[in-house]
């Protein structure tokens, strides 16, 4: 005998449809073919959507940072599973700083915020999407720039025969270039910049050169970020009397030492034939007391 389905059963029968259906059905991962380019500080929205439009709020939603390189760990960012978020193995440094759209999941939104961007977040990231039977993915790229201090420049004083100079400048991302120039801008640097990155991400580069006295004593640091179109020029002019008190000294010691020794062996000869004069001297002397002697004793 057929068994008739009561109402309950044909609502359980009907849920149980519409969830295989919701599982089984397939769905693109669309993410934007453009970077999504940032200053670092500023809070951003990494887009991702399904296509068709259909519920992701029972499926699992993943973003983790993709490897650059064998030394990044590329581990997770955020974690969406059974209808909550679960990010006990998130990237530390990511820790409260990510979230999704729930209320935009039942459209198909799983698209990812992220606060308070950091130089450390560039790079690219993977919108990650799993239903039942079906999962794809999309990839983004993060671009983050920060445009740092104008270079500051300083004099570090006599050195290796010439004058010492000092150029830094911070809060950089990605990393530009220093250079030291002359006034006819021919470059003097001698080697590639110090860097340094904080726990932000963002560099400090310092640079220092050596150089001597010209026409003009006018030298300029010079900044350059090809990524961000950014050029700044710091110029420095070197008093003349810093230059003027280093080459007398200089001079100086050429001469003196020499006169010194020439001094030094005039009184060493000096000594030497006084003592032997006066030797001389008290040997006669000697001589003639010893004859006086001689001839009373006659």
């Amino acid at each position: 005998m057929r068994k008739v389905l009561t109402q309950p059963d044909c609502v359980c029968v009907n849920l149980l449809l519409l969830l295989h259906t919701v599982n089984s059905v397939k769905f693109e991962v669309i993410g934007p073919s453009a970077p999504i380019v940032t200053d670092a500080g500023n809070d951003i929205i990494l887009p991702c959507y399904l296509k068709p439009n259909i519920s992701a709020e029972d499926m699992t939603v993943e973003w983790f940072r993709v490897r650059q390189s064998i030394s990044d760990p590329g581990t997770l960012v955020h974690l969406y599973q059974d209808g909550k978020d679960q990010n006990q193995e998130q990237i530390h440094s990511y820790k409260e700083r990510t979230s999704l759209f729930k209320d935009e999941l039942k459209k198909g939104n799983t698209s990812l915020k992220l606060y308070i961007v950091k130089a450390t977040d560039n790079g690219f990231y993977q919108c990650l999407v799993k239903s039942l039977s079906w999962y794809e993915e999309a990839r983004i790229e993060v671009q983050v720039k920060a445009v740092g201090s104008q270079p500051v420049v300083s004099i570090e004083g006599h050195r290796d025969g010439g004058m010492g100079l000092v150029c830094t400048s911070k809060g950089w991302f990605p990393e530009p270039q220093l250079e030291w120039l002359d006034s006819k801008g021919v470059s003097v640097s001698t080697g590639p910049p110090e860097t340094h990155r904080d726990s932000q991400g963002l560099y400090t580069v310092k640079l220092d050169v050596v150089v001597k006295e010209t026409d003009t004593n006018s030298f300029i640091c010079r900044l350059i970020q090809d990524h961000l179109n950014v050029q700044m020029n710091t110029q420095l002019h070197i008093p003349d009397e810093l230059f003027d008190h280093t080459i007398p000294l200089k001079v100086s010691l050429g001469v003196i030492v020499p006169v010194l020794v020439i001094v030094l062996v005039v009184v060493i000869i000096y000594f030497r034939v006084t003592l032997k004069m006066k030797g001389q001297k008290n040997k006669e002397a000697l001589q003639e007391m010893n004859r006086v002697i001689h001839e009373k004793g006659k």
